[in-house]
């Protein structure tokens, strides 16, 4: 009677000790599952999909994400006591709103106002069931910060929802838009008198940027024109990123349609000076005279030796920009910076560099640019136009100082005028640099209605 009383429950404890221990598998299934979507995201942003556009770049981080979901409830239900099914809930959401952005590639943000309230309500949601299902510090640990990832994700879509439909700094648009043949670009001209200037922003300006300091001093001369390149500013975008050639085709339309004569002075800062190169190599009858402002040179990638780092590390920067200025990363990055700028310029240049509009345009600008270099390599001379090359010193690189006045040797009627307080950016935005490059250009109009030689002075 005693050994029969003994055999089930021996018989019980055996079954017991063979059945494999699950509830390990379970921390780990959290961290892995949750960890690898992440890596996923990274790697595939720097590297297979590295300069992608924005509906790309979105709907495959959201895929990856999707999918580190869906394992989250596969493998807790095949490898532990614990099956986490209510994960498939946030994987069946996002993998269709990845299909969605992937398909429809959307550019405006008629959903601003949605998907944030959403993601709230799926994270207190997923609180609740891993509150009731999930019994391991994996919860707190793992879990928890990825659902406040998700929620200041919509915090800060809503933020950016709000300002971009509430921000009147830039309504008040001077000067006007003319139509260039499929989109219309923002052109503002001011002054009297010939030469006309005609102020080309650098690589992510506005012209906001060039009619802060720069186009009043001159202005106060001869006519100055600033504008905005397609998807810049006040300007529309075109259908395609723009290379070197299709950038001044559009300049050359936009001055002719608005009745603005040459030949003109062209005035390009950082990479506006590869676009001014351009528009000289293209149309030289149009051009009086050039200033090159801490100009990029067209061999920059092949000569200096920081630039191929900087290239790759910017393309991909610049890609994941525009999705990330859809939760609001723009405006914060960019809500200290331009102080030099006055107050209403600064507020402008904020509020534009801030949406992802912006963004887009950036990336699809770097994503051409080096073959708008290769273009304006092609120019190997200006002749005897006028030319002034103004160079930043401060915190310049040697090889770009060895650049710069390789520019300066395009023509054989050139002035060469060092900065040595001044950086890269201090050019435009700089009151007292941007005065210095301002007599810079007007020196080469002066040049120009004189016929004498430009005088270099150094600041």
């Amino acid at each position: 009677m005693h050994g029969r009383l003994d055999h089930p429950t021996a018989a019980r404890s055996h079954e017991i000790d063979a059945a494999p221990d699950r509830r390990g598998h379970l921390g780990a299934v959290v961290t892995l599952t949750m960890l690898g979507g992440l890596v996923a995201a990274v790697i595939a942003v720097i590297g297979p999909l590295a300069g992608a556009e924005e509906h790309v770049i979105a709907g495959a981080v959201l895929s990856m994400f999707a999918t580190s979901w869906a394992l989250l409830a596969v493998l807790t239900t095949r490898w532990t006591d614990q099956p986490q099914r209510w994960a498939g809930a946030p994987a069946a959401l996002m993998a269709t709103a990845a299909a969605t952005i992937l398909i429809l590639a959307p550019t405006g943000n008629q959903l601003g106002w949605v998907w944030p309230p959403a993601v709230v309500a799926l994270v207190a949601w997923m609180v609740i069931r891993s509150r009731r299902r999930l019994r391991s510090r994996a919860r707190p640990v793992v879990l928890y910060p990825v659902f406040a990832a998700l929620a200041l994700s919509a915090v800060g879509g809503s933020y950016e929802t709000y300002r971009e439909a509430t921000d009147t700094t830039t309504e008040a648009m001077p000067g006007r838009l003319v139509d260039v043949g499929g989109h219309k670009l923002h052109l503002d001209c001011t002054g009297s008198g010939s030469p006309t200037v005609v102020l080309e922003p650098g690589l992510g300006e506005t012209s906001v940027m060039a009619a802060a300091w720069l186009a009043p001093n001159v202005a106060a001369t001869t006519r100055v024109c600033v504008y905005d390149r397609a998807g810049r500013g006040w300007s529309e975008p075109a259908a395609e990123p723009q290379d070197g050639v299709a950038v001044a085709t559009d300049l050359h339309t936009l001055l002719s349609r608005a009745g603005e004569p040459g030949p003109y002075v062209l005035a390009g800062h950082s990479a506006g000076g590869i676009y001014t190169l351009n528009f000289a190599k293209l149309f030289p009858r149009d051009v009086a005279g050039v200033a090159l402002l801490d100009s990029m040179h067209p061999e920059q990638y092949e000569r200096m030796s920081s630039w191929p780092s900087f290239y790759a590390v910017f393309r991909r920067a610049s890609a994941v920009m525009a999705p990330a200025s859809r939760l609001g990363v723009s405006r914060l990055i960019n809500s200290t910076v331009f102080d030099d700028l006055p107050t209403a310029s600064r507020d402008q240049q904020r509020a534009f560099l801030s949406t992802p509009r912006h963004s887009r345009s950036v990336r699809d600008e770097f994503s051409s640019i080096r073959t708008a270099m290769d273009q304006a390599a092609a120019l190997d001379t200006l002749g005897d136009l006028p030319l002034v090359v103004v160079t930043a010193r401060r915190d310049a690189e040697a090889d770009w100082l060895a650049m710069q006045d390789d520019l300066a040797t395009l023509s054989t009627r050139s002035a060469h005028q060092v900065l040595q307080d001044a950086t890269h950016a201090m050019v435009v935005e700089d009151q007292r640099s941007a005065r210095l490059a301002s007599q810079a250009i007007l020196g080469v109009v002066n040049a120009i209605r004189t016929g004498s030689a430009i005088n270099a002075q150094q600041g």
